[in-house]
């Protein structure tokens, strides 16, 4: 079960880094979303998409020993630049900037929660 839990997780990791990838990707294209854009946004969200994908999903599927950490430094980057949005660009930032972001931070909360509760298993299961 605990094996599932991850698999639920590296998968859910894959789709929300997936989705990043490909609205920065747009963006840094040329696509105008219709709406002021702050310069560094795409960038942020095109690099952390890909190392979600490429990094934290793979880890997390492999349940390495480093799948926890990444998974946290992610929630924990994407909260930072959330905070730096509401902080210093309160005024300019996009509502749907602000939405996907909040939907980035709610997947992640999502995937270290499967992730602790596939730990707890695990360490349940070998008590």
């Amino acid at each position: 079960m605990d094996k599932l839990l991850y698999r639920i997780a590296a998968v859910l990791a894959f789709i929300i880094g997936a989705m990043a990838v490909f609205a920065g990707g747009q963006v840094l294209l040329g696509r105008d979303p219709g709406y002021y854009v702050i310069d560094w946004l795409p960038v942020y969200n095109f690099a952390l998409g890909v190392l979600s994908v490429a990094v934290s999903a793979i880890l997390i599927w492999r349940r390495s020993r480093y799948a926890l950490p990444a998974a946290l430094a992610t929630f924990s980057v994407h909260a930072l630049v959330m905070l730096i949005l509401q902080t210093a660009y309160h005024s300019v930032v996009a509502p749907d900037s602000l939405r996907a972001m909040t939907i980035r931070m709610a997947a992640w909360l999502i995937i270290l929660a499967l992730m602790y509760f596939g730990l707890r298993k695990k360490q349940g299961a070998a008590v």
